[in-house]
């Protein structure tokens, strides 16, 4: 059974009605989902209390023996500005409410009030202190220049500065209750990520992934909230959705651009409400599970375009990382070369091999639309083909050259003109020339690379090098 305690931070509830604590206590743990609650009866306690420093949320009874509400708020405003405070008064006075509201509180409620509206004006405060902690954590990781936890990260290799900024962004959002989005292409290692930040939440439970790529409004409700027995044709037993087997942990929605509007709409009232229905049941249920997504979609654009909601979006951008493919960050090759071989060695059972001297300035001239994802299946596949010590050129080689556009109609113009700014050009003999030369220092000396770098043959390539070496 789980002992997690919601929120973070501790509820006070102050009153000197036992009988109205208890039953404020209840109501908020039952309906709220609420339970890190502790009441004090004494008005006179309270401050000293807070000075504790766990408490981050405060219900005040107006009307007390020794310290009123009134005086209580501003004691709090002065000590401890960080705490929000709530008054509950047995009366409804709108000139009392107003000097409350000038003093601090956060709102104001009378006894009589709807019950849901008090739910709703206390989950609100859980809320923004959620958000302001946040806010404080982030400013505090951010200025620090090391990452705390880099053993986090242990899957994703890079030594590129920007990975590292995501990394300490990462870091502090971690225990953040509020949705973490990660967007990039496909193969970045979104996953990783989010693998990353449910370890670093402190979180108990566990991490449960779900795509929900392909999946209709119907196996999408079923998938995440479960059903009832009898919910509908075929369901002869009751199942488990997949937040609650995320109970106390993380639920990481992968594909998240591709959900229907009509699964949008039920995935922002379960981040806005903080609650689901099971199919064929009219009793919600609190979520207990931190949610993460992630999408290889632009769902800016999507929002524009009208297939995104514009509130779920903005919801679920509370938090946002976005990975960079790994043509941005080309000098991360030589290091995941080295990564990934070991771990295919080691999987496969077969002596790491040593990696020929033009192999990455090959990789690095390719632009890996599989990004991470690709150079991985790249290594096993060489690895579990390779007889010598040495590494072959040839898998990579193949691909590279697959990867380059065809000359014609067809071909990708250059992103610009490297001869714009020159006031003297060179002739196309010195052109040439020094595109040779500087493919041949790329390749590490090997022709055969470098050819391959130049889209021509090795023999045009040795043809070229004695024209230069005569000349």
């Amino acid at each position: 059974m789980s002992t997690t305690l919601y929120p973070e931070f501790g509820v006070l509830l102050v009153d000197d009605e036992p009988d109205w604590l208890s039953s404020l206590a209840l109501t908020l743990e039952s309906c709220a989902g609420i339970s890190n609650i502790s009441t004090c009866s004494d008005s006179r306690q309270v401050m000293a209390i807070l000075d504790q420093g766990a408490i981050g949320l405060v219900l005040l009874d107006l009307t007390m023996p020794h310290l009123s509400g009134e005086e209580l708020l501003g004691q709090i405003a002065e000590r401890h500005p960080e705490i929000v405070a709530i008054v509950v008064s047995g009366l409804n006075q709108l000139e009392t409410a107003v000097r409350c509201m000038r003093k601090g509180a956060f709102d104001y409620f009378v006894k009589t009030d709807d019950q849901d509206r008090m739910i709703g004006g206390v989950l609100r405060a859980v809320r923004m202190q959620e958000l302001q902690r946040d806010h404080r954590e982030m400013a505090s990781r951010l200025n620090a220049p090391e990452i705390r936890h880099p053993e986090a990260f242990d899957a994703l290799v890079t030594n590129d500065r920007a990975m590292r900024s995501l990394f300490a962004y990462v870091e502090a959002v971690a225990k953040s209750p509020q949705p973490l989005l990660i967007t990039g292409e496909s193969g970045v290692g979104k996953e990783l990520v989010a693998r990353a930040a449910h370890t670093l939440s402190g979180c108990r439970g566990k991490l449960v992934t779900v795509n929900v790529a392909g999946l209709d409004d119907t196996v999408f409700a079923d998938t995440l909230f479960g059903h009832l027995r009898g919910a509908y044709t075929g369901a002869e037993q009751p199942r488990r959705g997949m937040i609650e087997e995320a109970a106390d942990g993380t639920l990481f929605l992968d594909e998240i651009g591709d959900l229907s509007i009509a699964s949008q709409v039920k995935l922002l009232r379960l981040l806005q409400e903080g609650e689901y229905f099971p199919l064929g049941s009219d009793l919600p249920k609190r979520i207990k599970a931190r949610v993460i997504v992630a999408t290889h979609q632009n769902l800016a654009d999507r929002e524009a375009s009208g297939t995104f909601r514009r509130d779920l979006y903005f919801r679920l951008r509370t938090h946002h990382v976005h990975l960079p493919p790994l043509r941005e960050r080309s000098a991360d090759i030589p290091l995941l070369l080295d990564y990934l071989l070991e771990e295919a060695s080691r999987t496969l059972d077969k002596p790491r091999p040593t990696v020929p001297k033009g192999l990455v300035p090959l990789l690095s001239g390719y632009s890996f639309p599989g990004n991470v994802r690709e150079l991985k299946g790249l290594v096993y596949d060489a690895v579990s083909q390779q007889r010598e010590r040495q590494l072959t050129l040839e898998p990579f080689a193949k691909v590279v050259e697959r990867g380059r556009p065809e000359s014609g109609a067809g071909a990708v113009p250059s992103k610009h003109n490297p001869f714009s700014g020159f006031e003297d050009l060179p002739t196309f003999s010195d052109a040439a020339a020094f595109l040779v030369l500087e493919a041949m220092e790329r390749a590490g000396g090997n022709q055969t690379t470098a050819a391959r770098l130049l889209g021509i043959s090795q023999p045009a390539l040795s043809k070229r090098l004695k024209m230069i070496k005569s000349s």
